[in-house]
């Protein structure tokens, strides 16, 4: 997915601030393939994908910075390719005249452990692979980033204690010998699968300060994470495992207006309980060649939208979603 986003001020469509957004390139220099859902997938492409995107945020003046999703890279890049690959992208989005946030999806772990990762993509290392943190782009608004695969079997040492309690919590909660199989779960329970993960303990002790801090200034809040946060927005299997409790911090506090995602290739929208638009971002690595990514996206209408806060999320060509604020 590659568009950019705004907050205008609800008056003449001016942007109090933009940003570009793009996620799943899972570029591969391997030739084209599907996913195990028969969706075709074009990993050399994802690359031109990727530059194209960079192109129109070039483009685009009004641009204040970037977010990657994750998936960076595929998982079946060979081995011996993904540091090179991972550094070969980068180099991409550092085209940009402007800054680019990332975060970590399961294929960038797939190629990568943690302690190689996190600095290729600049993300803020503070406590031995934490790859969660905030920043805020104008006054009055903050973006929090998540971090998805917390409580992980994949990324951290094998003999790490978030592997052991990412393992324990499947074996509790998937009985097939592939944890990556929704085999004969049902419902929300299909999500309790490997290739997801959890926001640990200490992360939702720093989601609960970061929200009541800006609470307390009077801060608008967008969330990001690599994997979505609400079953209306996405299918079942990509959910964080424990979004409900993510959410249970997020609905103490009236300030967060958006959650953003991605790994669900399809996209999403949605608006929850509280009001709180959910928008998953489609896949760029899905784009076929002479395509741009929102050619077949979601569309969603400004007519059934509405907040107390956004008065709507819009989908303009090419890919620009757009929320704006109400007086």
């Amino acid at each position: 997915m590659g568009s950019a986003n705004g907050l205008t001020n609800g008056r003449g469509g001016h942007p109090l601030f933009a940003f570009g957004v793009i996620t799943d390139v899972q570029y591969a220099d391997i030739p084209n393939g599907h996913s195990f859902l028969g969706v075709p997938r074009f990993y050399r492409h994802s690359m031109l994908v990727l530059q194209r995107a960079v192109k129109s945020w070039n483009n685009n003046k009004n641009l204040n910075f970037a977010i990657h999703f994750g998936d960076i890279v595929d998982g079946k890049c060979p081995k011996d390719q993904s540091l090179n690959a991972v550094k070969k992208l980068v180099d991409e989005f550092e085209n940009f005249k402007g800054p680019v946030y990332h975060m970590i999806g399961n294929h960038c772990l797939y190629n990568l452990p943690r302690d190689k990762l996190l600095p290729l993509l600049k993300i803020p290392n503070l406590d031995g692979g934490r790859a969660y943190y905030e920043f805020s782009p104008a006054p009055g608004y903050r973006f929090v980033v998540l971090d998805g695969y917390d409580i992980s079997a994949i990324g951290w040492p094998h003999d790490h204690p978030k592997t052991l309690e990412a393992l324990k919590f499947l074996r509790e909660r998937n009985p097939n010998s592939d944890k990556n199989s929704p085999n004969g779960l049902e419902g929300l329970d299909r999500r309790f699968l490997m290739f997801n993960g959890a926001v640990g303990e200490e992360q939702m002790e720093w989601l609960d300060c970061v929200l009541r801090d800006a609470t307390n200034m009077k801060q608008k809040v967008v969330v990001c994470c690599h994997l979505p946060l609400d079953p209306g927005a996405s299918s079942q299997e990509p959910l964080l495992w424990n979004y409900d409790e993510v959410m249970d911090v997020i609905h103490r506090y009236d300030c967060v207006k958006v959650c953003l995602a991605g790994h669900d290739h399809e996209g999403g929208h949605s608006i929850d309980s509280h009001g709180i638009h959910h928008r998953v971002l489609e896949a760029a690595l899905e784009c076929p060649p002479g395509h741009d990514i929102y050619d077949g996206g979601h569309s969603i209408d400004p007519h059934r939208i509405h907040h107390p806060v956004l008065e709507a999320a819009l989908e303009y060509p090419p890919g620009t979603i757009m929320l704006e604020q109400m007086e």
